[in-house]
């Protein structure tokens, strides 16, 4: 029979192992003589100078452990709730979608088994206190720096003071640890998809695809047998028999559809069935992403915020947690330069009967190359000088000029043609992102909606503006029709800015925890998906 190692005996219980006692007196006498023999600094003894060594990369570390004199944070034997309170959290590492063996529960546990001594205590102790502050820096930001993945990413992440995360710790480690994880209705629903879709693909899937084909009710056949079944295994359609495309199979292709941001038409066209056939495997990748974003956006949203989801291509007003107002959008093309970013910001104000600016890149890069071929082209714009006064066209010679060192702007007047229509919502920020208005209205019924230069296009503005408005004004309506009818550009102030917050969810959980899936139009989360992957993620992996 193996005899415990020293370490061993030192985690246990004094009261239970009187050798773990002795052993914890004979190390506390040993560094009260060394404190007694030189008050300013700590005993050397093989422990403070394996801490040392092992800590020495990292100045938070080391600083925390010469500020308690090398006195143990998990390895002395009144150390066993605090070590036994990590291990157990972060072992649901890969429950939460995030890379084990940062924070390996079996590796530590394996480490401390192994330990022989005193040195090896030292590097024990260290590497806990690493996998503590990567837990925390993971579990309560992302494993991710968004900016790093994906330049189209402007989140600023909220990270914890790794010295406050030791602090913090020390003083009640269960609390603390169970306070990391974002405490969002939304991350805790997604937790449950990812267990569910993991079990399901562990009981064999959603069976086999349906096959290629248009399928509508009335039809009857292989193809209708194989999206009933799969719908059942879905949960969109309970048990049945049936063998045609019966009215209980149209609601739940309709049900269906509406999840997936599809026209709920309840015919099985191309691109319903190529929602149907994702496997869930897919889903679950697309779970794990979404688990990431919550945890960037772990900060309060405000009790009152806009939410603009660029995959649903959708823009709400949330407040108390529900949805007062909802609009369809139509967000930036997929181009490099041209895609919408995701940030968050606070909406400050609206501009009724806007002037439309061009941006610079869209004045040297669309309208310059018209210009020089007809000086008269792109009429309705100005072009406006350094000194902001117009400029007579034919005194211009605009073939002198290129992109670079084109001197002059263009504006757009107000009126019903305007770009940006009639109202448009400022939060002022680096990338000149805005919502607004538009006279192009025939694009909200496309179901995707990638058409502008990035900015936010939406369907009902003025809507959108009495709801902004009514928190001020017993009369939004009246109050902003007032300035519309004037036809000059008025900015209306809002008395308390509202939070807006530009996100790309591609799954997402209602209420009842149904999820909801989109594309990644931007192929956003691909990427994300495979830094995860790099950084260790693996979809479906257990805890060992």
């Amino acid at each position: 029979m193996r005899r415990p190692s020293p370490l061993e005996v030192s985690m246990s219980s004094p009261h239970r192992h009187k050798a773990g006692f002795g052993l914890a007196l004979c190390l506390a006498a040993f560094l009260g003589t060394g404190a007694l023999a030189n008050p300013s600094a700590p005993a050397l003894t093989p422990f403070t100078r394996s801490v040392a060594e092992a800590a020495g990369r990292s100045d938070v570390i080391s600083a925390f452990y010469a500020g308690r004199s090398y006195r143990p944070l998990w390895t002395g034997p009144e150390d066993a709730e605090r070590r036994q309170a990590f291990l157990t959290a972060i072992a649901q590492a890969s429950a939460h979608g995030l890379p084990v063996q940062r924070y390996d529960a079996a590796e530590l546990a394996a480490r401390f088994r192994a330990a022989r001594t005193e040195a090896d205590r030292g590097r024990v102790e260290v590497a806990m206190t690493r996998a503590l502050l990567a837990w925390a820096h993971d579990l309560r930001g992302g494993a991710l720096e968004p900016g790093k993945v994906d330049p189209g990413i402007k989140r600023e992440v909220q990270r914890l003071d790794p010295r406050s995360v030791l602090t913090a710790f020390e003083a009640d480690p269960r609390p603390f640890l169970n306070g990391l994880a974002p405490r969002t209705p939304e991350y805790a629903r997604l937790m449950r998809a990812r267990m569910e879709l993991e079990a399901r693909i562990a009981a064999g899937g959603w069976g086999p695809q349906v096959p290629a084909g248009k399928l509508r009710p009335g039809a009857t056949g292989e193809g209708v047998l194989a999206l009933r079944n799969r719908l059942m295994a879905m949960g969109y359609l309970g048990r049945s028999t049936v063998a045609g495309y019966d009215a209980s199979i149209e609601a739940a292709v309709r049900a269906f559809q509406i999840d997936h941001g599809l026209t709920p038409d309840g015919v099985v066209g191309e691109g319903t069935l190529a929602a149907l056939n994702v496997s869930p495997e897919t889903r679950l990748e697309s779970v794990l992403v979404a688990l990431e974003r919550e945890r960037w956006l772990a900060s309060d949203r405000g009790e009152r915020h806009i939410w603009v989801n660029l995959t649903d291509f959708s823009a709400r007003i949330v407040e108390g947690g529900k949805v007062t107002f909802e609009t369809r959008s139509v967000i930036g093309k997929d181009s490099p330069d041209q895609r919408s970013p995701e940030f968050s910001d606070e909406m400050e104000y609206m501009v009724i009967n806007p002037s439309w600016h061009v941006p610079r890149s869209i004045t040297t890069k669309e309208y310059l190359p018209l210009l020089q071929r007809n000086p008269n082209a792109a009429a309705h714009l100005k072009l406006i000088d350094s000194r902001g006064q117009v400029v007579n066209r034919g005194s211009v010679n605009f073939n002198a000029y290129n992109a670079r060192n084109f001197p002059y702007s263009m504006r757009q007047p107000p009126s019903d043609g305007n770009a940006l229509g009639l109202v448009k919502f400022m939060f002022p920020n680096p990338w000149n992102i805005y919502l607004h208005d538009t006279p192009s209205k025939s694009l909200f019924d496309r179901e995707v909606r990638a058409f502008s230069h990035g900015c936010i296009r939406l369907a009902q503005p003025f809507d959108f503006a009495y709801a902004l408005l009514a928190r001020q004004s017993d009369d939004p309506e009246g109050l902003f029709q007032s300035h519309l009818r004037t036809g000059k550009e008025t900015v209306v102030r809002l008395e308390e800015p509202v939070p807006v917050h530009l996100v790309y969810s591609t799954a997402w959980a209602g209420p009842t925890g149904r999820m909801s899936y989109r594309q990644d139009i931007y192929g956003r989360d691909g990427v994300i998906l495979e830094a995860l992957r790099a950084a260790g993620v693996v979809p479906g992996a257990v805890q060992g």
